[in-house]
């Protein structure tokens, strides 16, 4: 493809309102491009909304999956951007918009990649299967850097049942809001003063990022729930956090609270060496067109990993390596011109060697 051709293709994708919902519109519009250069693919309706894409070319062993994410993030404040963040502008060599740099982009030369394989029949055995999800993302905006490693995530909510009464008459009701902040209290001791530290990854986070509560000022609520973000380590694990958040849960029913916890997302973190021959190779490809060597390293944000090679082992072959700069979810969100171009190289180059080898 030419690079106008590359750069509609990205202008169309950031296009696509496709803000944590809506994804099955990015992935007709991957089919149809797929199937306009000869390759099939098969869609997976998760709702009216939402969908999986599967795509492959080529045929047998060994299968290279290559994974991205269709989805983005609301594009908040409006009047903050500099541009229209559904409208792909380039400036100064930046293109921006809501999803350029996470992660479509990457989605988008990780397509181009494969069709231009495809056209050229530059594989001689195995398979380049494409995995686009409306979850999270393995082709994630590095830079010229590959991640090898990421900590884990839960998502939990905790509701508090209480009951109403009149603010003049306390007694008479039961603040659901008291217990639930007396429990979070004691959370933030145990899981953020613990000494268990991972060299890569650093701690453990725990974050209570929404709470509600009551209905007017003048009325003892009833019900009040919290919902927390953990970001976990190998060595404080979801299961121990799970563990030691139940315990706290039980301790504070125990006093006369009524406390559910619904762990309702709990993805591991993954951890690999970093030294399999597809890391490698992407680390010498890589530096050319980067024109500086490739480090691995280990990030926070959570990916599709944590369910393609949670079982796999520390040697498995994983790279999370794509285009893109620290701008995600931020207004004026932008990736690299030259990088989003270097990347369909890069994914061209990378596939064809490795598949060939």
């Amino acid at each position: 493809m030419t690079d106008t051709e590359e750069f509609k293709i990205l202008s169309d994708l950031v296009a696509i309102k496709s803000v944590n919902d809506n994804e099955i519109l990015v992935a007709k519009y991957l089919q149809k491009l797929l199937g306009e250069h000869g390759i099939s693919s098969r869609l997976l309706e998760y709702s009216t909304t939402r969908a999986y894409l599967f795509a492959e070319i080529g045929t047998g062993h060994p299968i290279l999956a290559i994974c991205g994410h269709m989805d983005v993030v609301s594009p908040g404040e409006l009047d903050q951007w500099h541009t229209d963040p559904f409208k792909l502008t380039n400036k100064d060599g930046k293109l921006y918009g809501r999803g350029a740099t996470d992660m479509k982009s990457g989605l988008a030369a990780l397509v181009i990649a494969m069709i231009n394989i495809h056209e050229h029949h530059l594989i001689k055995h195995g398979s380049i299967r494409l995995l686009a999800t409306f979850g999270e993302e393995v082709g994630e905006p590095s830079g010229y850097s590959i991640a090898i490693a990421h900590k884990g995530s839960m998502d939990i909510k905790l509701t508090s049942q209480g009951k109403e009464a009149h603010s003049s008459m306390p007694e008479k009701g039961y603040n659901a809001i008291d217990p639930l902040m007396d429990l979070l209290v004691k959370a933030n001791k145990a899981f953020r003063e613990t000494d268990k530290n991972n060299p890569d990854l650093g701690k453990l986070t725990f974050n209570t990022t929404v709470f509600t509560g009551g209905e007017q000022v003048n009325m003892i609520p009833g019900e009040a729930t919290a919902q927390i973000n953990v970001r976990t380590i190998p060595e404080f694990n979801n299961s121990l956090v799970e563990k030691k958040l139940t315990e706290l849960v039980k301790a504070e029913n125990a006093q006369g609270a009524k406390i559910k916890m619904d762990i309702y997302m709990s993805e591991p973190s993954i951890k690999t060496d970093g030294k399999s021959e597809f890391v490698k190779l992407a680390q010498k490809i890589g530096a050319k067109y980067a024109e500086k060597p490739i480090p691995t390293v280990a990030i926070k944000p959570v990916t599709d990993a944590s369910n393609l090679i949670a079982d796999k082992g520390p040697s498995y072959p994983f790279a999370m390596f794509g285009p893109g700069n620290d701008t995600p979810h931020q207004v004026n969100e932008y990736v690299d011109e030259k990088m989003y171009l270097n990347f369909v190289k890069i994914y061209t180059e990378l596939f064809v060697a490795y598949l060939n080898k």
